[in-house]
């Protein structure tokens, strides 16, 4: 189950990241409007995304954790669980497809957003969704 492990220590760091956005960090940028050329993709008249926006990301990924982490102690099939990793799955496997469906995010042609997005945000939505598909099997 080494694999529940490392998807749930990816889920909860990005949960984290999202958080420390949402409180105001600035990585991968240097200032407001450097994040949002790296993490949203826009750049005219753009803000990074609010507390709030931030923090409902993060619970869901921080869940998403927990219920992956779940398959660790769980001893008995729970139909619920399985349930959530499905929607899980359907929800990363097309986060990482539409990395590469070239109208979805074409407002970010340009931006360093684009290239992170094909280099390194598309691939790791989709390796979590191997991997949640990998668990459910």
């Amino acid at each position: 189950m080494a694999l529940a492990l490392v998807l749930s220590t990816a889920l909860l760091a990005l949960a984290g990241i999202h958080l420390y956005w949402g409180l105001g960090g600035r990585w991968p940028g240097h200032d407001e409007a450097s994040m949002v050329e790296h993490v949203v993709g826009r750049t005219r008249g753009m803000r990074s995304p609010g507390l709030l926006a931030s923090v409902a990301v993060a619970l869901a990924l921080a869940a998403g954790g927990v219920l992956v982490a779940a398959t660790l102690t769980s001893t008995v099939w729970d139909p619920q669980l399985e349930a959530a990793r499905w929607v899980m799955f359907v929800v990363f496997a097309g986060r990482g497809l539409a990395t590469y469906v070239p109208p979805v995010f074409r407002y970010a042609e340009g931006t360093p957003f684009a290239t992170l997005n094909r280099r390194a945000y598309g691939p790791l939505c989709l390796a979590i969704a191997l991997g949640i598909l990998v668990l459910q099997l």
